[in-house]
């Protein structure tokens, strides 16, 4: 039986980081909300809670109820999680004299404490919090402090609870995985076998029971999750994999063919499917950019659905979901608010009568990568950029025509060839060019031009959720720049983006 562990999430921005941390050990967790816990609760072999926005002494702070976990299996409580077992439990929580955010250092370490094995006084932590624990529990024995936090990290005698005021989770938290590794290892002896291999062949495993001899339609995106999905698939099911790739027309330049032969050389069952003529179409003379998600979605689904009933006999539709969207879906305070629209098939109608099946949908983005580097997968499949489901059409501001469509594509060539001639692909998260709803003034030999401008855009991240721009070399700029204004007619201008998320989203619709 695989070992995991459960993530109580009380709404803290930090919580998925919580998993990630907690996976790099090789170590299997879910997390659910606090007021929606899992029904096999007893299986799982330590909990975590997470921070919160709230303060403990709010009204509106979450209550959670820790009756089928506390003092029946390990628990470690963060920040927030410290603060409700100590206000709750005979302590005292008070709202802090000083504003605890940011760097601070542990002044005092209780020696002998397997919690804190291999970690020593001055080590950096992460503290982000406007209330403080005054008094500790009833049988509370303070095991760190900094300089400002008495009760920085404290355990409760007679039971495997324990709890910390800062974030092991940040990478500002200098020792923060040894103190995760020191309770799920040490304390919890959770078992370290979450590996990419594991999954795979639990995976397979689990697909072959779930899908036996039926078929499965899955849409192909040129993408790293539904590439890594259609192996995993294919490793269960064979030929009975149906793989769709729709031209929507505003892919890259010469991608359709180049990701096809790519899919063909892997043994997949793949069909290509030309359907640019129909999403342009459908686009035309529509600017808004959640009008453009629209159609584009629904004119692939339409796509799909005409595809789909070419196959007898599918039953299922299988989808690159992974878990930061699962995460998003069940949040606690429900899904978050909508800043577009996301491009997944995700709302197929009704009448496909197609039940859905999501090989990767406990995975993070990196682990995706590591799963299909274990299955042998070709490391430039597996290190592409992520490219948004709408294409071009969100690249492209304003309205779309086929005469745009090529201009971004010969910019984004250029810009995306140069990076990967320049070694700077590998550095970069996403990259991308797009062509702005905005002519200007120019002068080529002795003519006045006025043609349009494009932004290249460059950033880093570890899974989109927050990025910085990347700080290309000024020289490389220089040369992409020239490059473009010479080889590609009717731009006359490049600008560089250096807005980072937030404020800025990576995509500009």
């Amino acid at each position: 039986m695989q070992h995991k562990v459960l993530i109580l999430d009380f709404g803290s921005q930090y919580t998925q980081l919580i998993a990630r941390r907690v996976r790099e050990l090789f170590i299997y967790c879910e997390i659910h909300p606090y007021n929606n816990p899992p029904k096999d609760i007893e299986t799982f072999q330590a909990t975590i809670l997470s921070g919160s926005p709230f303060s403990v002494r709010s009204e509106e702070a979450p209550h959670p109820d820790l009756s089928a976990i506390r003092g029946k299996m390990p628990l470690l409580a963060v920040c927030y999680g410290a603060q409700y077992l100590a206000h709750f439990s005979g302590g005292q929580v008070s709202p802090s004299n000083i504003r605890e955010y940011g760097r601070a250092n542990l002044s005092y370490v209780k020696s002998g404490t397997q919690f804190f094995e291999n970690i020593t006084e001055g080590s950096q932590v992460w503290m982000s919090h406007g209330d403080t624990i005054k008094t500790l529990p009833t049988n509370g024995i303070c095991l760190a402090s900094t300089s400002d936090v008495e009760n920085a990290a404290y355990r409760i005698e007679g039971e495997s609870t324990y709890a910390i005021q800062f974030h092991p989770e940040v990478y500002h938290t200098k020792d923060g995985k040894q103190l995760l590794e020191n309770f799920l290892v040490k304390i919890a002896v959770v078992s370290q076998d979450w590996t990419p291999d594991s999954f795979v062949e639990m995976t397979v495993k689990e697909l072959k029971q779930q899908l036996g001899n039926d078929k499965v339609i899955l849409g192909l995106s040129g993408g790293v999750d539904s590439s890594v999905a259609a192996i995993l698939l294919h490793k269960a099911i064979g030929k009975n994999l149906h793989c769709i790739f729709v031209n929507n027309g505003l892919l890259r330049k010469n991608e359709y063919q180049s990701v096809l032969d790519q899919y063909q050389g892997m043994g997949l069952n793949v069909k290509g499917v030309d359907a640019s003529k129909r999403f342009l179409e459908g686009l035309q003379g529509v600017e808004d950019p959640e009008q453009k998600r629209k159609i584009i979605g629904g004119v692939f689904v339409d796509v799909f659905d005409d595809e789909a009933h070419l196959v007898e006999g599918a039953k299922w539709l299988g989808q690159g979901t992974i878990y930061p969207d699962v995460i998003e879906s069940i949040s606690v305070n429900g899904p978050s608010a909508t800043i577009k629209s996301h491009h997944n098939v995700g709302g197929l109608p009704d009448y496909m009568k197609l039940s859905v099946v999501e090989p990767l949908r406990m995975l993070f983005k990196d682990e995706v990568r590591r799963v299909g580097a274990s299955m042998g997968m070709h490391p430039d499949l597996l290190g592409r950029h992520p490219f948004p489901g709408p294409g071009l059409a969100i690249r492209i501001l304003g309205d779309i025509t086929p005469e745009k469509v090529r201009i971004l594509q010969e910019v984004d060539h250029i810009f995306i060839d140069g990076l990967r001639q320049a070694g700077l692909y590998d550095q970069v998260w996403q990259a991308g060019a797009m062509l702005l709803p905005v002519n200007s003034v120019g002068v080529m030999g002795d003519e006045r031009t006025y043609e349009k401008c494009v932004a290249l855009r460059a950033v880093e991240s570890t899974d989109g959720m927050t990025a910085d721009w990347v700080n290309l070399p000024y020289k490389f700029l220089q040369k992409t720049s020239n490059q473009i204004i010479n080889k590609v007619k009717g731009v006359n201008r490049v600008v560089y983006d250096i807005s980072s998320k937030p404020p800025a989203t990576i995509e500009w619709e």
